[in-house]
């Protein structure tokens, strides 16, 4: 109780010392819901534990928080206390041999509050395994002596290391990893969230949004989360900045959940630790029905964690900030993941180079990331379908992109943006049938994330299916912040497909924010289309200085991302009405798209 890092409340030390005390003097049969009640909590007779669950709820929280200290400062503790669930009762274990006879040694594995990967929710911890407590057995411990001998020696060794190599993991959690999402990755804990109201409902809820919205968030390759245990042993009010320095997290996650017999009221907040300022604030409101209660858990949940883990999401575009302007080769491998995404957004050819050097550095650093792995097969293949090699290296290029994402695939077969790599190389390569199950398996593994949505949609719409494609683009632009331009385009070839070219034109427009030759094609056929013909020529302008190749063979640089031929034709048609003629000597063409 005296170790600063053991993060109980007053009232759950009090509760503690209770237990513990009680156990020792041999009432451990007496102690009950309705005793602790009286004893710790200031109720009176009258107390009911089934209308009142402070006990049981508090005692769950101690649970937590004893785990937390032995996963951590508490590790090397001669006698480990746990309160097994289904009673009050202490139990002690000896982790180390002069507790006399009782020495235990061996070892069970159980989840511990360390960092977890999307690809599993805890480490393994070592625990003791447990023993039953005899009072009159502690009363003779000092009587008995350790035996020497060559098997205690070798005993006592092992536990030096074990201490040794707990007190270093403590050090490290607490002084060498600071909060930084850029060297690292983005390090993350959501709080439990606060049920503001007094109803049993909403605890249950604000409980399940919590360990949704944790699950939902690690299915983001690019976030790494403190597990359930882990998140549920803080506090809902623990002040950011000291999780920062305590747990090395960069992030904060926290809200709060209100009802009322209508209505559900919850509130989320993501927090710089290092900092305390709050970067993103957000409210929503849903109807309360008995029947909804899970549907809202769910779609809050996901809408959520779509908001903070999307690669265009509020905490890569935090950490991006962060960048200096200039990547190199020898940057952090998360800060080369971001400088890709920012490539993948506008694919400037300039960011090329850069991007592809320092993701090359990265897997060499480490031959088992598999995030890097699969960005590197993406850069192969712009390589070819934006012409960024001479052709003949084309097939060698290929060969090298399917090589490096089916490494990624190879090393996390659940990782997201390994499979969307090696869906877009096999589109790319004329496998259709092969890159939309990819693509749907990604979208299974998380359907909240917008850039899954979006390529699948793409490339559906592109071969024709528009029923099914256009849908997912809309969803993945109604999920996203800040949508790149290419969400766009297929909405804008549609629209100018049906005749509606004032709606050609407003997704055209929006297009363009990614600055692509492209997209400034698609805003010359809907001016064009409108009868504007100065706009349609500055349009047409703009797609040249961007994307000379486009400009001489927009066929062939439409063609280059698999459309049906009917959508080339037309919008070639649409260029010619807009102004556009073919120049006397064409070229192959490419504009950059995804």
């Amino acid at each position: 109780m005296a170790n600063p890092t053991f993060q109980a409340s007053a009232r759950r030390r009090l509760l503690l010392r209770y237990l513990v005390e009680e156990t020792l003097h041999g009432r451990a049969d007496l102690l009950k819901g309705y005793t602790i009640a009286l004893a710790v909590f200031d109720r009176d007779q009258s107390f009911d534990p089934q209308s009142d669950p402070v006990v049981r709820l508090e005692a769950r929280r101690l649970r937590r928080d004893l785990d937390c200290y032995y996963a951590g400062a508490g590790s090397c503790d001669r006698i480990r206390i746990s309160i097994p669930r289904g009673g009050y009762a202490c139990q002690f274990e000896w982790t180390e041999g002069g507790a006399g006879s009782h020495s235990v040694h061996s070892t069970t594995a159980t989840d511990a509050p360390v960092l977890a990967s999307p690809a599993r929710l805890a480490e393994p911890d070592i625990h003791p395994t447990a023993i039953p407590f005899d009072p009159a057995e502690t009363r003779d411990a000092g009587s008995q002596k350790w035996q020497p001998g060559w098997r205690n020696a070798v005993v006592a060794f092992v536990i030096l290391l074990a201490c040794v190599g707990a007190a270093a993991w403590v050090w490290s959690r607490t002084h060498g990893q600071g909060p930084d999402p850029v060297a690292r990755g983005p390090t993350m804990i959501v709080l439990p969230f606060e049920a503001l109201s007094a109803g049993e409902d909403d605890r249950f809820l604000a409980s399940g949004l919590t360990q949704q919205l944790i699950t939902n968030l690690m299915r983001f390759d690019t976030l790494r989360l403190y597990s359930l245990p882990a998140s549920f042993a803080q506090d809902a009010n623990a002040d950011p900045t000291n999780l920062g320095r305590r747990l090395a997290v960069a992030y904060v996650v926290r809200g709060s959940l209100r009802s009322n017999n209508e209505t559900v009221r919850v509130g989320a907040q993501l927090i710089d630790a290092s900092s305390g300022q709050v970067l993103w604030s957000e409210t929503y409101d849903r109807a309360m029905t008995a029947s909804a209660l899970l549907n809202v858990q769910d779609e809050l949940a996901g809408r959520i964690a779509t908001l903070l883990g999307q690669p265009y999401g509020v905490v890569n575009s935090d950490a991006a900030d962060r960048l200096v302007e200039n990547a190199s080769p020898s940057m952090p491998s998360y800060a080369c993941m971001l400088r890709a995404y920012a490539y993948r957004r506008t694919f400037q050819t300039e960011l090329y180079g850069p991007v592809r050097a320092c993701l090359q550095e990265a897997i060499q650093r480490d031959p088992g990331y598999a995030s890097g792995w699969a960005m590197l097969g993406w850069m192969h293949l712009d390589a070819v379908r934006f012409e960024i090699e001479p052709k003949e290296k084309f097939e060698s290029e290929f060969a090298q992109a399917f090589t490096a994402a089916r490494r990624a695939v190879e090393l996390n077969p659940k990782s997201v943006l390994a499979l969307q790599a090696l869906s877009s190389i096999n589109y790319y390569s004329g496998n259709y049938d092969e890159a939309e199950r990819l693509q749907r398996q990604a979208l299974a593994l998380n359907p909240n994330d917008p850039d899954t949505l979006a390529q699948l949609g793409w490339r559906l719409a592109a071969r024709g299916n528009w029923q099914e494609g256009l849908p997912y683009l809309q969803r993945a632009i109604d999920r996203t912040v800040n949508p790149p331009g290419w969400y766009f385009d297929l909405i804008s070839v549609y629209a100018y497909l049906q005749g509606d070219y004032p709606a050609a034109l407003e997704s055209a427009e929006r297009s363009t924010a990614d600055g692509s030759g492209m997209s400034w094609s698609f805003v010359a056929i809907a001016e064009g289309a409108l009868g504007n013909k100065e706009a349609a020529r500055q349009a047409l302008a703009e797609m040249a200085a961007r994307s000379p190749s486009l400009a001489r063979d927009p066929a062939a640089g439409y063609r280059r991302h698999q459309p049906i031929e009917s959508i080339v034709d037309r919008l070639v048609a649409g260029l010619r009405k807009a102004g556009w003629s073919a120049p006397a000597t064409q070229t192959s063409a490419d504009a950059n798209r995804p």
